[in-house]
């Protein structure tokens, strides 16, 4: 088939991850950058045929009433980072996929989220959850009609929701379908109707937040029924990275962990969600099932997270780890782990973005997409939790399709 333009519609357009893609979208179409930190652009992809970065524009929906470029220059003054020749230079079309970004929801997204949104999206607290739905699910589809795009791929990268309601893991689609008819009756969150309204538009789903989104039974369901790809969830990128390569370490070695603690501190938008004890606790179980996976046992954890105001982007992540080897001799392992947030996340949504986009080209357009497990920290449907094996997916992912 024939690459035609895409588009990438993202649920928290503004926020820093977004910004970042966007900045690093524009960089890469305009030869401002090398491609570090880009997975899909290791030679063993080229192979695949990936669409090009010049056929990529962006959209989304967002609660906050900023821009790109406003989002850009805050984000470099709190965590320099991004040039200012390279914000100029891209200015013009940060400019024009403003024009792509439209009013989120704010339906079930908890009282912290809710702060942050500015008068244009309150303007819908009055509609109707089916209103909502068609709504959001309108404008992708006028984004891709007014684009003239082959295809969307919808990313969640909004601030991290409270836990979802136990109730909803048990739903059927039909079941679900009924609590939907309003607003009061749905047990699920804002990602979750961002997912539906994608589904119901024809588009790709990725989830690299610890929100719901499509990682329920009756989203399962409705991506089967409606023959979509999807993915999710919560991006790994620091910490957590480095846990599901370090764990098989220890647990081939035979060497007995007894415990691992790590403390992250960061000051970005999400931190600053983060610092709510009921949007933490989703994030906190992200990052802290994959041990107990990896090594079979559960030793003793603990994971914080702090919002220091004065980091910025800049999260540094500091674990120590207390391990057993032989004749019992107590060893430890400390790392210390910097980098800015989003700089780190933003390239993994563009490569998670592109190898979607190729596997809807292939014509295979149905199902949750397991060979992008190495991108998350909570995978959907995986088959292991350890990084390396992971990425070998992702390889052999690759083969298949290029020899198709």
């Amino acid at each position: 088939m024939t690459k035609q333009r895409i588009g990438i519609w993202i649920i928290g357009a503004w926020g820093g991850v977004s910004t970042t893609a966007a900045i690093g979208l524009l960089s890469l179409q305009k030869g401002l950058t090398g491609t570090s930190g880009l997975v899909s652009e290791h030679p063993y992809f080229e192979k695949l045929d990936l669409v090009g970065w010049d056929q990529v524009v962006i959209g989304g929906h967002e609660i906050r009433e900023t821009s790109f470029v406003e989002a850009a220059k805050h984000f470099s003054e709190t965590s320099g980072v991004f040039h200012p020749a390279l914000l100029q230079a891209v200015e013009p079309e940060l400019n024009e996929f403003d024009k792509n970004v439209k009013p989120g929801t704010l339906i079930h997204v908890g009282d912290t989220i809710r702060s942050l949104a500015g008068d244009s999206v309150k303007q819908y607290d009055q509609e109707s959850l089916q209103d909502t739905l068609a709504r959001l699910s309108a404008d992708m589809t006028e984004f891709q009609k007014q684009h003239d795009l082959a295809h969307v791929v919808v990313v969640n990268l909004a601030s991290t929701e409270p836990p979802v309601e136990e109730s909803a893991k048990a739903l059927s689609l039909a079941e679900l379908k009924e609590q939907l008819a309003s607003a009061e009756t749905s047990p699920v969150p804002a990602s979750a109707l961002y997912a539906i309204a994608a589904m119901n538009a024809g588009c790709s789903h990725l989830n690299f937040t610890p929100s719901a989104g499509t990682d329920l039974p009756a989203l399962i369901e409705l991506a089967e029924e409606k023959q979509i790809l999807h993915g999710g969830r919560d991006g790994k990128t620091g910490e957590t990275l480095m846990k599901s390569v370090l764990a098989p370490m220890f647990a081939h070695r035979n060497l007995n962990v007894m415990s691992w603690v790590g403390h992250n501190i960061f000051g970005n938008l999400d931190g600053k969600v983060l610092d709510d004890p009921v949007n933490k606790s989703n994030k906190v179980h992200s990052k802290d099932h994959l041990l107990t996976e990896i090594l079979g046992y559960k030793p003793q954890t603990l994971v914080s997270i702090e919002y220091i105001e004065s980091m910025g982007d800049w999260k540094t992540a500091w674990d120590h780890i207390h391990f057993k080897g032989f004749l019992d001799t107590k060893m430890s392992l400390q790392f210390t782990w910097q980098g800015t947030d989003s700089v780190l996340a933003a390239p993994l949504v563009l490569d998670m973005v592109r190898f979607t986009e190729r596997e809807w080209r292939r014509g295979n357009r149905s199902g949750v997409m397991t060979h992008l497990s190495s991108f998350f920290k909570s995978p959907m449907q995986a088959t292991t939790p350890e990084f390396e094996r992971q990425y070998q997916q992702l390889e052999e992912w690759a083969n298949t399709v290029s020899e198709e």
